[in-house]
Order: structure tokens, then sequence, then C-alpha cells
């Protein structure tokens, strides 16, 4: 069985390329990473829409998650959504890789510089829901059948009683949850415990769980995780979709990283892609101590340079929760004042104990993960700049393995091989003056 985030959680170049064109050829969306999960926060002022999407894979009636919202949650506040949207959410944002070819050195040309919810719940009565308060001093203080999972909302006295209530009613609770439980219960918070309704699962015909959305209101603005770390078995990948109006989010108590952008590459990496961008991000998280954020992607939604996916409509924005667009056309990508921001973080309880705090900055400038592959000029020289090319050209392939190779910490020498690059001492890789007086 495979947990995700939300079933463990609380259980829990050119130097001279001035645009962002080229042709779009990969992309690295979540599903080259094992055990990830996503999470899209919509957010505005203190209202936060979120939607959990689970991978969870095994029996359904396994399935539970707990999390602590900071409010209480009514029954309208919870909705179903399509993980069909996230996935695209998911396309648009991803690292992606754009090719070039190299133009004629004997043609002159100018180098243009460009900018760069339905549901049918069914709840108990108030009177039903108040008999069946202070069972180890927790409070069930509302239930709702909403789709295919049956909803609580809890609030406790203390971590003990929560703790052996959880046990009680079959969720397994990883060790030493209690400390982190106490945590929540000081803060005064309330629990959302969701389980799989087998009879409404099987009536609805799902493969799979569909995400759970809830919208509440809080100055917190906040993600849980941490005891989502305690029964993992390893690290965790976590990634994060914000949609908000004013800028890009970054988080205020873990370092916010960009991660390498914009780099020419070998060409063999247009095969290897997915293998690259696993490495790369593991090098990179290696570097940080596995302690940062790492920013994937931020940009206006109503356009993409080069685009491994369309934006997202206005209807699937409203989907996600972007409430301030209930008025716009479905149509209407001309403004749609928002913008978003993807994070990507691998963790455990060690390198991350606390919980994601996040806040909207002002800052609107475009950034995402861009990898350059870049095919040589193949034509005959005619001209004296197609043979000072050609004489460049090993100068460049060097530097393109030297930089794959820091990205990803990939052997140099296993590189220039697969480029077809001399190695350093033969004759090939010599200066003309190494080769003048030192033939052998």
């Amino acid at each position: 069985m495979k947990h995700s985030l939300w079933a463990v959680l609380l259980l829990i170049y050119y130097s001279n390329v001035h645009s962002f064109c080229g042709f779009y050829v990969a992309k690295a969306d979540t599903q080259l990473f094992n055990k990830a999960s996503q999470v899209v926060i919509v957010r505005q002022d203190d209202k936060t829409v979120l939607t959990m999407a689970n991978d969870f894979k095994g029996d359904p009636q396994e399935f539970a998650i707990v999390i602590p919202v900071p409010t209480f949650i009514e029954e309208g506040q919870i909705h179903i959504g399509d993980k069909q949207i996230i996935n695209h959410l998911d396309n648009y944002t991803a690292p992606r890789l754009v090719e070039y070819f190299d133009d004629d050195p004997c043609r002159v040309y100018l180098r243009e510089a460009g900018p760069a919810m339905s549901a049918a719940p069914k709840s108990e009565s108030s009177d039903m829901i108040r008999s069946k308060k202070n069972s180890h001093g927790v409070t069930i203080e509302a239930e709702y059948t909403i789709g295919e999972y049956d909803i609580l909302i809890l609030s406790a006295q203390q971590s003990d009683g929560l703790e052996q209530w959880l046990i009680e009613n079959d969720y397994k609770i990883p060790k030493k949850a209690n400390q982190v439980l106490d945590s929540y219960i000081r803060q005064n918070v309330r629990f959302f415990v969701a389980k799989v309704n087998l009879t409404e699962h099987s009536k609805l015909g799902f493969s799979y769980l569909r995400p759970i959305q809830v919208a509440y209101e809080s100055p917190k603005f906040i993600l849980p995780i941490r005891l989502g770390t305690l029964n993992a078995d390893g690290d965790q990948e976590l990634f994060i979709y914000t949609l908000t109006q004013k800028g890009r989010v970054e988080t205020t108590n873990y370092r916010n990283v960009k991660l390498p952008s914009n780099m020419e590459l070998p060409l063999f990496i247009k095969k290897e892609f997915p293998d690259f961008y696993r490495a790369l991000f593991e090098e990179q998280v290696r570097k940080q101590s596995m302690r940062a954020v790492f920013l994937e992607y931020a940009w206006d939604m109503n356009w993409c340079d080069p685009c491994a996916a369309d934006p997202l409509s206005v209807e699937e924005l409203q989907e996600l929760g972007v409430f301030w667009l209930r008025d716009r056309r479905p149509d209407n990508w001309a403004e749609l004042d928002v913008f978003v921001t993807r994070l990507h973080l691998r963790y455990n309880a060690d390198t991350f104990p606390e919980d994601l705090i996040f806040q909207e900055t002002s800052d609107r400038e475009n950034f995402q993960g861009r990898y350059i592959v870049r095919h040589p000029w193949e034509g005959k020289e005619t001209c004296d700049e197609a043979k000072q090319y050609r004489q460049q050209l090993g100068v460049r392939y060097e530097g393109e393995a030297r930089r794959l190779a820091d990205l990803t910490g990939w052997d140099i020498q296993k590189i220039r091989q697969k480029m077809k690059i001399p190695e350093e001492g033969t004759p090939d890789s010599k200066t003309w003056w190494q080769r003048l007086w030192h033939r052998n």
C-alpha cells in the first residue's frame, strides 16, 4: 500500500539569447518522482481554498487523513475537485526543455531581443452530534458525507485523548505523534478527518480518489506537514501550486531557492530529460542539505513562453477555487489577474521540523525551470565566420559537459563519452601549439 502526503499527513546559451523562445520538447512533471503529493492553494487576503490531491493506491477502506485546520469548517466549505485540472496545472508549470538550431554563420542577420462543486452530503442532526461529545475529551463538531468521503470536524482538549480516540476509531497513529498533536491543540485548531465511504465510492464508480477541497478564512497562511513525516518510510516529495493576485509566494520559515535555469546542455539530454531533471533536483537538494524550498515556476497565468501546456481556462481556475474570477467570461484570458507559483521540496522530519508558513510577495518577475539544447549548424564552410564557428564548437561542447556535471553530479568523463568529446590530454584536445611541439 502506498500513501500520499495526505494519507500519512497527521497520521499520518547563449548569453545573447534574451527571450524565452525556442521549441518546447519535453517537461518534468510530478510523475517523475516517487511518493509525490500535490497541493493547490488559492489565497487572497484571509481567504484560502486548499485542494489536496491524494496519490493513494491500495484498498480504499484503508485511506484516512487527519489535517489540522485553523477554524470550524461548515459543510458548504468542502468540495470534491477534479484531478485532471491539477494535472493540467502541473503540466503548465513543469520545468521544460527547449531546443534551438544555430544559424548559418555566413549569413548576416540581426538577432532580435524579445521580452524576456456539487456534493450530495448527508449529515447527522445537531442533537445526534452533541450526543457524541466528550469521548476522551474529543468533540465531534460536525459530520458530513461529501462525494466518496465521510468527513468529521473534531476538536480536542488534550493530545493523548485525541490519540486514543483516533486509535479506537481505526486510525493508524504514527509513533511520537502525541507531542505534535499537542502543539496543534494548544493553538486551538480543529481537525479535519476524512475516510472513504465505500458505499458512495462504489456508487460513483471512480477507480481513484478525487481531490478534497476546503475553503476557509484565517490570517494564517500555512500548510501542516509535521505529523506526516513521523511514520513516513523515507523522504517525501511535495509540489505546491499557489494561485494569488499580487505576486509570487514564498516560505517565511525555510530558505527559498530558485532552481538553476536557462542553461545550455548537451544534445543527448533531449532523450534523457527525465533522468537529467531527477538528477538535477537531487543534486540541488544535496547542496542545500534538504533544507530549502525550490522555486520551479512563477508566472502570470494568462501567458507562457515556451508553453509546456496551455494556460488554465477561467472555468478551470474557478474550479480550483479562484473566487475573484466568478464574474469573468469563460474565454476571457486577457486579464486573469492570477499569478501562479510552483514550489517543490523534498523533506523529512529532521530537515523540515516545522509546518510551512507562506507569504505572498509583490514580486511578479517571471521565472521557470528552463533548459536548452542547441543543434550545431551543419552546412559547408564558405566564409571565415564559418571556420571560426567550427573552431569554437569544441569550447562550447566542453562548457556544456562541465555545466551538466555540476548540475547533476554525473561523471564528466561519461558525459564527454556520450558527447564524443575527446578526453583531456588526447591529441584532438590539445591546442595548436601543443600539437606543434609535442607530437606524442
